[in-house]
C-alpha cells in the first residue's frame, strides 16, 4: 500500500471532540430518577468490553493500554512524555489516536468500519508504554496490531473468507459465508434468535454457538429451545456436522450488567419499568432472547418516561452476515414531547406514500416519540435518532419507539468546514441544516422505520393477507408471488444487505414526506400551505441539498480494494444521490471545471423538488418497499446493489479522491459520569472538558 492509500487510514488530526451537555437536564430529575439513570448508565458501560471484543482481537488490549497510561501520567501527559523521551508531536499523535479510539469503541471507525492508525512512528507508543509495567504488558499484548497495515483486507470489517476482520466469528479463520448462512438457517428453523450469539468453528469442524450470559451452563429450566445443547445436523449443507450451544460468552460483563439492571428495577418509577428491567436481568443472566423480547414489550409500554433507556445486543450492522447484534446501552433524559403532533399526524401522512393499503400495516401503532438528552451511551458510536425494537413481530403487532437525541444533534465542532456546497447556498445551508436534519431524522425514524407491512405466512397455512386473492404489485401489475415463510424475518431473508436497504427505505420515506408542507408545519415551519419561497421551502431545499451532499461524501466509505461499502447509511445515501442525478430535467447536477474536480459543487434546482425530485424519490421508494414487503430478495437485492454501485473509474477514484481531500473529522463525544453515595442515596454528575485529555479522563474514571 502506497503512502497516499495509507493516508486515508490515519487517525484524524485532531479528532473533533465535543461534549454532550447534560447537566441542566440531569439536575431537574428527582433523587430516585437520578439513581435509576445511574444504574442504567452503569449497566450500559459494563458492556464496554463487549463492544471492544466485537470489533477486533486487539481492541480490548489497546483500551487497557490507554487507561494504564492515564493512570501512570496522573493527569500530566507532558511529564509522562518527557519521562518517555517522546516529543510533542509523538504525544499529540498518541492523544489523538486514544481519543478517536475511545470515541469509536475500538480501532475501527464506528461509521465506516475501516481501521485507523496513529500518525507517528511505532517507537513513540513503545516509549510511552515503557513508563509503566502495566501499560507495557497491554501494549505487547496488541502484538503490533495498532500499526499493522500490511494486509489491506484487514483494514476493513467483514467476512474472514474475503480477507477481512471480524470477531463475531472468533478463532474461525476457515469459516465461510455459506457455513455462516447454513447455521443461521438452522437457528431460524429451531427458533433460536441470533442477536446475542457469536459463532466459532473449531479445528475439528464443530460449530459452537457462543451465547452471551452470566451463567456458564444451560439454565436449569432450559434455554430458548430447551435443555439440549448439542445437535447433529441431519440434512442440508451441514449434514453430519455438530452444533453446540455454549453459555457464558462475556460471562463477567453479563453478570455485572444483570446486577445493575436489577438495581435499576429497584429504583423504577412504575411497574412497567420494573418489569422491563427484571426481563433484562433474566435475559442477561441466562442468555434468553425471548426474555429480552419481553423487555422490549415492556419498554414500548413505558410511554414518556423522564429517564429513557434501552440496552442489549441491538443493531446488526457490524456483523458481516447482518444478524448478530452489537452491544449498546443508553440512558437519556426527556427534553420535550414536541414530536407528539408528528405521532398524531402519522396516520394521515403514511397513506401519502407510493403504495396501496395492502402493503401497509392494518393499523399504525402509534409509538412514543420524544426528544432526549443523552446522559450516557455505550456502543461503537452515538446515533442522532433511534427506532427500535428491531423484531419484526413486535413492530408489526405491538409497536415501537422513536427517540431523537437532541444534544447529539446540536453538538458542533469548532471551525467545521462544509465542502461541495455552492457559495450562494452556504449561508442558507448553515442557517437551516440543523432544522432540516431534525425533520429528516423525525420522519426517517417514525414514518420511515415505522411504516410498511411484511406479507407473511405467520404459521403453516396462516397468512396476514388474503392468500387466495393476493395484493397486486404496483411494479408488475400482477398478484404477488413471494412472501415471508414461517420463521423467516426481514433480516434473515435479506441478510447482509438488510441494514443498508432499510436505511435507504427510511431515508426515502423522509424525503418523500418532507415535501408535504403539513409535515413541515409540525416541525414549526410554515402554515401547512405549499410555499417553496418561504421558510418551509428553505428547510425542504436544505433537506434535499443536504441529502445530496451526504450521498456525495458517502463515497469515503466505499473501499476501492474490495469494491464494497463499509457503512450502511452511506450506501443508502449514495443510492439516493444517484436517483437525484438520474431524475433528469436538470434537477440535480455535479458541477466542476477543474480536471481534478477540486471545484466540485452540488447544484440542485429548488423549483423542481416537488416535481422531478419527488417523482425520482417516489419511484425509487416504491420499488424497494414492495420488494421488502413481499420478501422478493432476488429482485430487491439486485435493484438496490445496482443503485448503490460505485465503480472504480469516476465515483470510486476521481470523486472519492476529492472527497477524501476535503474529509472532515467525525465528532467524538465526551460523556459525563455519575456517582452514587451509598449512605445518602444521592447521585452526583461529573462532566469533563471537551479535549483529548478530557475524553481519556472520562473513560479512566468510568473504569475505576
Amino acid at each position: 500500500m502506497n503512502a497516499q492509500e495509507l493516508s486515508q487510514y490515519l487517525a484524524d488530526a485532531p479528532p473533533a471532540v465535543v461534549r454532550l451537555e447534560i447537566e441542566k437536564h440531569f439536575s431537574a430529575l428527582s433523587d430516585k430518577q437520578k439513581r435509576y439513570a445511574h444504574f442504567i448508565s452503569k449497566a450500559s458501560f459494563a458492556g464496554n468490553r463487549i463492544v471492544l471484543r466485537q470489533v477486533s482481537p486487539e481492541s480490548e488490549h489497546i483500551y487497557d493500554f490507554i487507561i494504564a497510561l492515564h493512570k501512570t501520567a496522573g493527569g500530566d501527559w507532558k511529564v509522562l512524555a518527557e519521562k518517555a523521551g517522546v516529543d510533542e508531536q509523538g504525544l499529540s499523535a498518541f492523544l489523538q489516536y486514544a481519543a478517536q479510539f475511545l470515541g469509536n469503541g475500538g480501532n475501527y471507525k464506528s461509521f465506516g468500519d475501516s481501521k485507523f492508525l496513529p500518525r507517528c512512528d511505532e517507537s513513540a507508543f513503545a516509549s510511552l508504554a515503557s513508563t509503566s509495567p502495566e501499560a507495557e504488558k497491554y501494549y505487547k499484548a496488541t502484538n503490533g496490531a495498532i500499526f499493522s497495515a500490511d494486509k489491506p483486507g484487514l483494514l476493513h470489517l467483514g467476512f474472514t473468507d474475503e480477507g477481512h476482520q471480524t470477531t463475531y466469528y472468533p478463532e474461525s479463520a476457515e469459516i465461510t459465508k455459506d457455513e455462516i448462512q447454513a447455521v443461521s438457517k438452522w437457528m431460524e428453523n429451531k427458533g433460536l434468535l441470533p442477536e446475542n450469539t457469536r459463532l466459532r468453528k473449531t479445528k475439528d469442524g464443530v460449530f459452537q454457538l457462543l451465547i452471551a450470559s452470566a451463567i456458564t451452563n444451560v439454565p436449569s429450566k432450559g434455554g430458548d429451545i430447551g435443555k439440549e445443547t448439542e445437535y447433529v445436523i441431519g440434512e442440508g449443507p451441514l449434514e453430519g456436522k455438530t452444533i453446540k450451544l455454549l453459555y457464558g460468552d462475556y460471562t463477567k460483563e453479563m453478570d455485572a450488567i444483570a446486577t445493575f439492571v436489577n438495581k435499576a428495577a429497584d429504583n423504577a418509577e412504575n411497574e412497567t419499568q420494573e418489569k422491563m428491567h427484571r426481563a433484562y436481568g433474566e435475559s442477561f443472566a441466562g442468555g434468553s432472547l425471548l426474555a429480552f423480547k419481553d423487555s422490549q414489550r415492556h419498554w414500548i409500554r413505558d410511554q414518556g418516561p423522564m429517564v429513557e433507556c434501552n440496552i442489549g445486543f441491538i443493531e446488526t450492522y457490524r456483523d458481516p452476515a447482518g444478524v448478530r447484534g452489537e452491544w449498546e446501552g443508553f440512558a437519556a433524559v426527556e427534553r420535550t414531547r414536541a414530536f407528539g403532533e408528528l405521532v398524531r399526524s402519522a396516520p394521515q401522512l403514511i397513506p401519502l406514500l407510493p403504495w396501496s393499503k395492502e402493503f401497509e400495516k392494518d393499523k399504525f401503532l402509534s409509538p412514543d416519540f420524544t426528544s432526549l438528552e443523552v446522559l450516557s451511551f455505550c456502543g461503537s458510536g452515538i446515533p442522532a435518532g433511534i427506532n427500535i425494537p428491531n423484531y419484526d413481530d413486535i413492530r408489526q403487532q405491538e409497536g415501537f419507539k422513536n427517540v431523537s437525541l437532541g444534544n447529539v444533534l446540536s453538538a458542533k465542532a469548532p471551525d467545521e468546514k462544509i465542502p461541495f456546497i455552492a457559495d450562494s447556498d452556504l449561508a442558507l445551508y448553515q442557517k437551516y441544516r440543523d432544522a432540516a436534519f431534525e425533520v429528516q431524522v423525525g420522519l426517517h425514524e417514525l414514518t420511515g422505520h415505522g411504516c410498511g407491512k411484511l406479507l407473511q405466512e405467520t404459521s403453516t397455512g396462516v397468512f396476514n393477507f388474503d392468500v387466495n386473492n393476493p395484493p397486486v404489485s404496483p411494479l408488475t401489475g400482477k398478484p404477488i408471488i413471494t412472501w415471508y415463510k414461517p420463521g423467516q424475518t426481514w433480516s434473515s431473508v435479506f441478510g447482509g444487505v438488510a441494514g443498508a436497504y432499510e436505511e435507504c427505505r427510511a431515508e426515502l420515506v423522509a424525503m418523500h414526506l418532507s415535501c408535504e408542507f403539513s409535515a413541515l408545519k409540525i416541525f414549526g415551519f410554515g402554515d401547512g400551505k405549499v410555499d417553496m419561497d418561504g421558510e418551509a421551502g428553505d428547510v425542504l431545499y436544505i433537506a434535499y441539498l443536504g441529502m445530496a451532499r451526504a450521498g456525495l461524501t458517502a463515497v469515503e466509505f466505499w473501499d476501492p480494494k474490495s469494491q464494497k461499502w463499509g457503512q450502511p447509511h452511506c450506501q443508502a445515501r449514495f443510492a439516493i444521490l444517484k436517483a437525484f442525478l438520474e431524475a433528469g430535467d436538470d434537477f440535480c447536477k455535479l458541477e466542476y471545471k477543474n480536471e481534478d474536480l477540486s471545484d466540485l459543487t452540488i447544484r440542485l434546482d429548488r423549483s423542481k423538488i416537488l416535481t422531478s425530485g419527488r417523482k425520482a424519490v417516489a419511484d425509487f421508494l416504491q420499488k424497494i418497499h414492495i420488494y421488502k414487503s413481499t420478501a422478493d430478495v432476488e429482485a430487491g437485492t439486485k435493484f438496490f446493489m445496482d443503485m448503490s454501485g460505485v465503480g472504480l473509474e469516476y465515483w470510486g477514484t476521481k470523486v472519492r479522491d476529492v472527497v477524501l481531500k476535503n474529509r472532515q473529522p467525525r465528532k467524538v463525544f465526551v460523556q459525563a459520569n455519575t456517582y452514587l453515595d451509598e449512605a445518602t442515596g444521592q447521585v452526583t454528575l461529573k462532566q469533563y472538558e471537551p479535549s483529548l485529555e478530557g475524553i481519556i479522563q472520562s473513560w479512566a474514571e468510568r473504569e475505576a
